[in-house]
């Protein structure tokens, strides 16, 4: 197997995110919830993966003909973003106005996100919240809380895209990497056994959930105010 070979099925596994967020959205029109976010589980474990083979094949030397973070950020945006945005609107998790409110404030503040050439620190953390809306609504569909604290989260979040808070990358974020790795692997096991007891309210994976979205958002505000040791 030739190392041009190995670079362009890298790609070809990136693009199979398109497939799952295809796949995710048919789920949503139907109003399967559960099934569209076992579907966003599955390409945010390809989205997981895909990075560090890309950096191990070389693939932007050996197949350079595309554009691996193009493909990517495209990928991300539907599944990131535009497909919870729509569930989101559609499960009447937000009714009325705040609904309206939600999916144009998210849709709109995440594709200016995308597109901000600063949106890497040099860690290889994120400069603001990175637009994993995926993680946000799967969160709220579990614990269904008072539309009013969803609605200041989606507000609150959507601003801290554009303020200079750290968000971490938890392959690429080297600092309690050990930590923010397991975290990571813990959310997408509690992620997905939620979805498939159809966010029943007794299912102790709500709690794993909560624990560990809880780190992933702040871990990186904490690197900020906790000076590194040297």
């Amino acid at each position: 197997m030739t190392r041009e070979f190995k670079a362009l099925a890298v790609h070809l596994l990136t693009a199979t995110g398109a497939v799952f967020a295809m796949l995710a959205l048919l789920a949503a029109v139907d109003g399967k919830w559960s099934l569209m976010f076992l579907w966003l589980v599955v390409a945010f474990a390809v989205d997981g993966i895909d990075g560090p083979l890309a950096r191990k094949y070389h693939v932007k030397h050996y197949a350079a003909q595309f554009d691996g973070n193009l493909l990517d950020m495209i990928i991300d945006y539907i599944t990131y973003t535009f497909i919870p945005a729509f569930a989101l609107f559609k499960s009447g998790l937000l009714p009325g106005w705040t609904g309206w409110f939600a999916i144009i404030v998210i849709t709109f503040a995440s594709a200016m996100y995308f597109a901000d050439t600063r949106m890497k620190t040099k860690d290889n953390s994120f400069s603001g919240f990175p637009g994993c809306w995926n993680m946000i609504v799967l969160v709220l569909f579990a614990i269904e809380p008072n539309f009013w604290i969803s609605l200041t989260l989606v507000a609150a979040l959507a601003g801290a895209m554009f303020l200079p808070l750290k968000f971490i990358h938890p392959v690429r974020t080297e600092r309690w990497r050990s930590v923010s790795l397991p975290m990571t692997l813990a959310w997408t096991f509690f992620a997905g056994w939620a979805a498939w007891v159809d966010f029943h309210p007794q299912s102790w994976a709500h709690w794993g959930l909560i624990s560990t979205s809880i780190y992933l958002i702040f871990a990186g505000i904490a690197q900020q105010i906790i000076p590194e040791r040297k």
